[in-house]
């Protein structure tokens, strides 16, 4: 099977000073390779500093890697070239309270990227921006709608609205479903699995959450302080775990998980 997206020995550093006359750095990612393939979740788990939104923001053109290459169908992705990667990986924050424009309406959210990146006129973009929202979930007249005058999790699927509107081939969610509570998550986690089916997506799920990512990913990789510790199939990592630190890490969440209930 060829893959869609091939991440070959990407790694990030930032410079840290001088020492002794030379420039030190710190090391935000140890080189890193993997593959995503069609229609396919995969996961990054860590804790905090582990790398993991360092590596989502690299994907999605958010910040320069250090070295490394990134190819899509076999392509390389250029770190300049910003609307070809707009366009084909797409991105869904953590909070989109502080993502979401508050002076804009939703229409005007999910337009922009239409203006920007497409030929589409006034009437096909506000057909596209109607057909986005009900695919989500939502009534074609949220769009004449301000953010803050819809809950949390209508904010967040106006979020994964905006993350479709080009028609990308990857998205990128960064703890994107961490700030609901367990019936809004649930009902994302519903909605991401439904789009990935209809749309025919691969999704780079980065996530402290274990429960949604043994329930969405198709593998995992384990990072810590921005190197690889364990990856392979989610089932079955969950189920055997062969490094110490992804032991810890599921089982501090099992334990979490009681403590909750």
């Amino acid at each position: 099977m060829t893959p869609l997206l091939e991440v070959k020995q990407l790694s990030k550093r930032y410079p840290a000073g001088y020492q002794r006359f030379r420039k030190v750095y710190n090391v935000a990612l140890e080189p890193i390779s993997f593959e995503l393939y069609h229609n396919e979740t995969l996961a990054f788990v860590g804790e905090a500093g582990s790398g993991r939104t360092t590596l989502a923001r690299i994907l999605a053109g958010a910040e320069r890697r250090s070295g490394g290459e990134i190819l899509l169908n076999g392509e390389l992705l250029e770190m300049h070239n910003y609307k070809q990667r707009c366009r084909l990986i797409r991105m869904i924050f953590q909070d989109p309270s502080t993502s979401l424009n508050p002076r804009l309406r939703i229409g005007q959210l999910l337009e922009e990227p239409l203006k920007f990146n497409t030929n589409q006129d006034k009437a096909e973009r506000q057909r596209t921006i109607e057909n986005i929202l009900m695919k989500v979930g939502l009534l074609r007249e949220h769009k004449e709608f301000y953010p803050h005058m819809i809950s949390h999790g209508q904010r967040q699927r106006v979020a994964i609205a905006r993350a479709l509107m080009l028609d990308p081939k990857i998205i990128i969610s960064d703890e994107a479903l961490s700030g609901l509570d367990s019936s809004l998550r649930a009902q994302c986690v519903n909605l991401l699995l439904e789009l990935q089916k209809t749309c025919s997506l691969s999704y780079i799920l980065m996530s402290h959450d274990l429960a949604t990512v043994k329930h969405m990913s198709d593998r995992v990789i384990v990072l810590k302080h921005g190197k690889v510790v364990e990856q392979g199939k989610t089932t079955e990592v969950f189920a055997n775990p062969q490094h110490d630190y992804t032991r810890r890490l599921i089982d501090e969440q099992m334990l979490t998980i009681e403590y909750q209930m």
